[in-house]
């Protein structure tokens, strides 16, 4: 239940807490390469570090539920904020890789449970409203992924330190936070009501493909930077404009994604999205210069952009399994895409390379336009 209605305020917090969690995220993108050298590992080593992100990401969202339920979302959106601003800086500044994957745990930890809680909050302030705002709730995640890697990218290009550049950055993270602490709905879950529920059905069709969307979305926080680098597209101090014109991209797209399903339908946007995307891949791997690298990158954003705020619609429209516990299960196993995949890139990689093991993205994203037709079934 809720105990304060929506109001201007809470939608300002709310956006505020999206707009954290992308920052974030993607202050970690442009650093990849710096901690690669620092630590002096292969892709292998770097990939087992990615993957304890994304445990710590997952291990927390298995319970966020229930601690959401129980205590609301307020508290639990404001822990792991300050939780992200502490343990941010450290990426910077840890040492070895046992150092570095303690951080990245703790920081996947942090993350893991602010996306959960702040996609729970938003559903009630939708659902006060009275009208669509996820999308725009979403784009707030894309701003704060480009506003971050753009920060972060401009702070080293002007010669300041990793950890000064993060630390700038933590201090940005908290101010936002204070902002919006009190303007956060207070909501706890009716007495009684089931906290998580397995996926099944179509509701298990559109967790698969947000899963899949949000690799595609891991892989380029991750591995684009070194991507790129690796290739000699770009220097170093550049390995993060990829990632940054990826968000730009996705965010314009999102801020008109509303309109945009409105007038060609749920099914179309899926189908156009994921073959968008999918081009975007192949002209991000085939990119003999960084001006078509980087065209590749703005595909991806624009195909990726509004197919996760259309399954998380479809999710709340369906009748196999309460909506509630649906964009619950969906949320857990789309983040747990986006955050546990790039480290399968890792470990392909070290195979085949980097370029080859990418390829595996645009193969499996063919499973969005070639299931739209189930997922938007009435």
């Amino acid at each position: 239940m809720t105990t304060s209605a929506d109001t201007p305020a809470t939608r300002l917090a709310t956006r505020l807490a999206f707009f954290v969690a992308g920052f974030a995220v993607s202050c970690w993108a442009p650093l990849v390469p710096y901690a690669k050298d620092r630590l002096a590992v292969d892709e292998r080593m770097l990939g087992i570090l990615l993957l304890c992100l994304g445990i710590g990401s997952l291990a927390a969202m298995s319970f966020t539920g229930v601690l959401s339920a129980r205590f609301g979302t307020r508290p639990v959106i404001l822990a792991s904020s300050f939780g992200l601003c502490l343990s941010s800086p450290f990426l910077a500044i840890a040492a070895t890789p046992l150092t570095l994957g303690i951080t990245l745990l703790i920081f996947g930890a942090a993350l893991g449970s602010l996306d959960v809680a702040v996609n729970i909050h938003a559903v009630e302030v939708e659902r006060d409203a009275g009208r669509p705002l996820m999308s725009g709730f979403h784009a707030q995640y894309s701003l704060g992924g480009f506003v971050g890697a753009m920060f972060i990218t401009l702070l080293l290009s002007l010669g300041a330190s990793p950890f000064l550049s993060v630390v700038v950055a933590a201090l940005l993270m908290l101010a936002m936070a204070l902002v919006g602490a009190p303007r956060l709905l207070r909501t706890r879950a009716a007495e009684g009501e089931p906290h998580f529920a397995l996926p099944r059905g179509v509701v298990l069709v559109i967790a698969v493909l947000a899963a899949i969307t949000f690799l595609a979305e891991g892989a380029i926080l991750d591995w684009g930077a070194l991507l790129i680098t690796g290739r000699d597209l770009v220097k170093v101090e550049q390995g993060g404009l990829g990632f940054v014109l990826f968000s730009v991209a996705m965010t314009l797209a999102r801020f008109s994604g509303d309109a945009l399903t409105a007038r060609i339908g749920d099914r179309t946007t899926l189908v156009g999205g994921g073959l968008v995307a999918i081009a975007g891949f192949a002209v991000l791997l085939l990119a003999p210069v960084a001006f078509v690298a980087m065209l590749g990158f703005v595909l991806i954003g624009l195909g990726c952009s509004n197919i996760v705020p259309v399954l998380f619609r479809r999710a709340g429209s369906q009748q196999v399994m309460p909506p509630g516990l649906a964009i619950g299960a969906i949320t857990t196993m789309g983040y747990a895409g986006i955050l546990s995949g790039p480290a399968a890139i890792g470990f392909l990689a070290q195979h085949v390379g980097l370029t080859s093991a990418f390829w595996v993205i645009p193969v499996i994203l063919l499973s969005v336009p070639l299931c739209a037709a189930v997922v938007t079934r009435r």
